[in-house]
């Protein structure tokens, strides 16, 4: 019953933020834009956002092994697929990540480094976004006069390298009584071994050179996506606006981001002085290049070993 009640409120989020999203656009040349769609600048955009998914993979097989487990850079990919597929279908945007803990626990990885690995992968994508958002901040201020859009920004740029810093810091505490809780002692451990691989130039440089091209990718996504439809948005503005309506789409608020990611850019393109038709138009094609590496990935779950292996002993939780 919880569930439900999750997802049906997850739901009506979505829905609602898309509502508010339309509003006030005219629908007859919002579908005169996607009758002229150019299919040839869509497919750039799937191509593209699979080997965004490859470099994730490869990002996450060197977290994988700073964990100190053995992750092979074509099981990653094929895991990461597979996620793509129930980042779509469960409700949250994070509902890959589970499935991704659960598939590499299961190949008797054990429980703790699976789940420090896709984690800690989860917390080197936002902190790069942090990170973008911040180093564009002298351009993306100039490109957005709206004192509450300005506001916006640093607040979600700062907050979100402030929340970051908090996370490193936690594995300096040496109060005994917090490793009392489980969960406090994962968290600490993280963080010390998060440290251990972004301190190291052996590590930590690959890892966040893949992050930035993979989010340079999705500004590179949407940009093709504007094309397709001959919206008036090229790859400096998505490099200044797609991190920051991205960081917000991480939030597990809605059905795999739908709604979240709409409004934001649709705000945001208000905010910049552009077209909220093409906001609009960009985010949604943004949304479908994403689902369609969705349902890749469900074929692959379909016909992969992992889903005729559920009668596998699980692995010990270590």
């Amino acid at each position: 019953m919880p569930r439900i009640l999750s997802f049906s409120l997850k739901a009506a989020l979505s829905v609602t933020l898309l509502y508010f999203a339309v509003a006030g656009i005219d629908p007859t040349a919002l579908g005169e834009r996607l009758q002229s769609l150019k299919f040839g600048w869509m497919l750039v955009t799937v191509v593209l956002a699979f080997f965004q998914l490859f470099l994730l993979a490869a990002r996450w097989r060197k977290i994988a092994g700073a964990c100190g487990a053995q992750l092979p850079l074509r099981r990653a990919f094929r895991l990461s697929l597979i996620a793509a597929f129930f980042n779509q279908v469960l409700p949250s945007t994070v509902g890959g990540d589970g499935m991704r803990i659960w598939l590499f626990a299961r190949d008797g990885t054990g429980w703790a480094k699976a789940t420090h690995s896709v984690l800690l992968d989860r917390f080197v994508g936002v902190l790069a976004l942090a990170i973008m958002v911040i180093a564009c901040l002298p351009w993306t201020l100039v490109l957005i006069k709206d004192p509450i859009g300005r506001a916006t920004l640093l607040v979600i740029g700062a907050g979100s390298i402030g929340g970051a810093a908090v996370f490193l810091a936690l594995g300096y505490l040496r109060w005994g009584w917090l490793q009392q809780w489980s969960a406090v002692r994962h968290l600490m451990q993280m963080s010390q071994t998060a440290r251990q691989f972004l301190f190291s130039i052996r590590i930590g440089v690959p890892v966040l050179a893949f992050s930035l091209v993979i989010h340079a990718l999705t500004a590179a996504v949407a940009s093709c996506a504007a094309l397709a439809v001959d919206a008036t948005f090229g790859f400096v503005q998505a490099i200044q606006l797609i991190p920051p309506v991205m960081l917000i789409a991480t939030i597990p608020i809605s059905v795999a981001g739908w709604g979240v990611r709409e409004k934001s850019l649709v705000t945001a393109f208000a905010y910049a002085g552009l077209s909220t038709t093409d906001g609009l138009l960009v985010s949604v094609l943004l949304g479908v290049t994403i689902l369609m590496v969705g349902i890749v990935g469900g074929i692959v779950w379909l016909i992969a070993p992992d889903r005729s292996n559920g009668d596998r002993a699980m692995p010990n939780a270590d």
